[in-house]
């Protein structure tokens, strides 16, 4: 039976990071009940069109899925399992801040079946936190971590970024330090993306803040790649780190081009060779839910060709350190990557930014630092 993912937005916060430009509000609580009703009518309207597949991971984001009562991520996740084939061990993570978590929304979150908590922490240094908008404080995530842990979460992946502004190495240094020492199963370790709109892109372009140039950039990246694989954690992702067995099955399925489907305002789609979106405007998604008129909360983004899904299997792959397997690719599309795309590649490889070997396209060292470039080849 073929797998599938299910991906569910929540686009509440407390307040808005500086540099978030996903589709989330600072606000509007006076929504939470009736923005539930009309997700949850969504879930179970899309029961037909999933069928009998495998529900391999459930995952839970935002905007801050912890902002909001336990009580409807229990009915949520209820409401899946009602209408859907969910795997005994299928991963079901729910993203989660400090400065938003009680005992009681982790346990309830046990209850409900959660096997994996990300927790937003960015850097163990509460200056830095404030000057991005954070809410929160080092000494909150530890809080945090320790309650996740008392709940029975041994799953946990801790979010951290690079190049932020006024960040010095010594800072990020620090951060991967302490991080390490709580012995969490999984490490993301994100670079800055300044996106225009954003409060924080703003105070950078008005010189109110600087961000570290792409040299101490790269060489943040290399610090956090060397620390934290010497302390036994896998990389198997641009940005991922993981005990062994722990890597995320719900990033893996999205860089080996595996289907899912999104719920809720914004959500992505992939089924059928088709990439579809979520309307973006929060009161016409639920009018038009409460209205029953759920076509127009849909917009289809791209219908693939072959050549499409090609071009993009490879830009995914490139995403994973072990790179993509040529057999797999083979398996999938019966034709050979090496063929196919023999002018990128060799055009890549001369620029020392991939390797090539009989089993694998990944990048070298220096891709690694110009995996945009390489990326771009595919599109």
């Amino acid at each position: 039976m073929k797998e599938f993912g299910i991906y569910v937005h929540i686009p509440f916060c407390r307040s808005k990071c500086y540099y978030c430009d996903f589709i989330s509000f600072g606000s509007k609580e006076c929504l939470w009940d009736k923005y539930i009703d009309a997700l949850i009518k969504e879930i179970e309207f899309n029961k037909k069109k999933i069928g009998e597949k495998n529900i391999t991971t459930i995952y839970i984001g935002g905007g801050t899925p912890s902002i909001i009562n336990s009580e409807y991520i229990t009915k949520i996740l209820s409401i899946i399992k009602e209408n859907y084939n969910i795997k005994p061990n299928c991963e079901i993570t729910i993203e989660v801040n400090p400065g938003t978590i009680t005992r009681k929304k982790l346990e309830d979150y046990k209850n409900a079946g959660v096997n994996r908590l990300s927790i937003g922490l960015q850097s163990t240094n509460n200056n830095l936190l404030k000057e991005i908008g954070r809410i929160h404080t080092y000494e909150q995530f530890l809080e945090t971590y320790k309650l996740a842990r008392e709940c029975g979460f041994e799953n946990i992946n801790v979010d951290l970024m690079l190049a932020l502004p006024n960040q010095k190495l010594s800072d990020l240094e620090e951060s991967i330090t302490e991080v390490i020492k709580l012995n969490p199963k999984h490490i993301s370790v994100y670079s800055l993306i300044l996106e225009e709109g954003t409060k924080l892109y703003d105070m950078v372009n008005n010189n109110e803040l600087s961000l570290p140039d792409d040299e101490i950039e790269r060489k943040m990246y290399w610090t956090v790649k060397n620390k934290v694989e010497e302390a036994g954690y896998r990389h198997y992702e641009i940005s991922n780190f993981s005990k062994p067995g722990f890597e995320s099955k719900h990033n893996l399925n999205c860089w080996n081009q595996e289907e899912y489907i999104g719920f809720g305002l914004a959500a992505h789609s992939y089924m059928d060779k088709k990439r579809f979106y979520n309307i973006i405007n929060l009161e016409e998604y639920i009018k038009n839910i409460e209205e029953n008129n759920f076509e127009k909360n849909s917009f289809v983004e791209e219908i693939q060709n072959d050549d499409d899904m090609k071009k993009e299997y490879m830009m995914l792959g490139l995403r994973k350190i072990e790179g993509v397997s040529i057999q797999a690719f083979k398996n999938k599309f019966i034709d050979n990557p090496l063929y196919i795309f023999n002018k990128e590649l060799e055009k890549l490889v001369n620029e020392e930014l991939l390797e090539v070997d009989l089993d694998n396209i990944r990048l070298t060292s220096k891709g690694l630092d110009f995996a945009n470039l390489v990326w771009q080849e595919f599109v």
